[in-house]
């Protein structure tokens, strides 16, 4: 079994289904998803092409954020965590020729944010 349908048995993970359903019109007509994950509010949908993230604002009505990052244009990613390995973990992504990092997202059990590591440097180290 690979890690990526080891990653599909998690709590946070979405059907692709549902994804193709509810984010249709945010995806190119060859576009593929691979995976798609719940975090907190936040959405996380891996395609053959980029990561698209949908960031809920909260308050004041602020609304969604439908975030677009192409694979070609993450420049690294970190993740942090405390001594255990089943803490919260926060990963950051940072763009090209960018000092700080576009994306900052906590990560609690339900979603192994290393495996969301693996699928992210199997797209951005091709």
């Amino acid at each position: 079994m690979s890690f990526l349908s080891n990653f599909l048995n998690n709590s946070g993970i979405l059907e692709n289904s549902k994804i193709a359903d509810e984010y249709e019109r945010l995806l190119l007509q060859d576009e593929q998803i691979e995976v798609g994950f719940k975090l907190n509010e936040d959405t996380f949908i891996f395609t053959n092409m980029r990561l698209v993230l949908e960031d809920v604002k909260k308050g004041d009505d602020r609304g969604i954020e439908y975030l677009s990052l192409p694979y070609s244009k993450i420049s690294n990613f970190s993740i942090q965590t405390k001594k255990s390995f089943n803490s919260k973990a926060t990963l950051k992504i940072w763009l090209n020729e960018q000092n700080e990092p576009k994306v900052e997202k906590e990560f609690s059990k339900s979603v192994d944010v290393y495996e969301v590591q693996k699928i992210l440097a199997g797209h951005v180290l091709r």
